[in-house]
């Protein structure tokens, strides 16, 4: 296990109410091609942070290569619409995109 994942993995132990720090161990997860654990915290984010807009496009980009396209589709469509309960319509954008690239 690399020294960041490890590091990253006591953060969230120690900060569990930071959705940053999940965020950058699912990616860390999934830089080492540990695709189902970084799934794993994308779940863990959406039952604790739901409004945390980031994770949905990259849990989407993750399910996309997984083949899971169907699931792709529910994860980016609560991305969707968690970017405009935030009046956040960059990110609603970049999530509609990545919905229609998997029509």
């Amino acid at each position: 296990m690399s020294k960041r994942l490890a590091a990253l993995e006591k953060m969230v132990a120690a900060v569990p109410s930071d959705p940053f720090v999940y965020y950058g161990l699912a990616l860390e997860y999934r830089s080492a091609a540990r695709l189902d654990d970084a799934l794993g915290v994308f779940v863990t984010m959406r039952e604790r942070f739901a409004s945390y807009v980031p994770q949905y496009l990259m849990a989407g980009q993750i399910l996309k290569e997984l083949g899971r396209k169907d699931h792709a589709r529910e994860v980016l469509t609560l991305g969707i619409q968690a970017a405009r309960a935030g009046r956040d319509s960059h990110a609603a954008g970049e999530l509609e995109s990545a919905l229609a690239e998997l029509s």
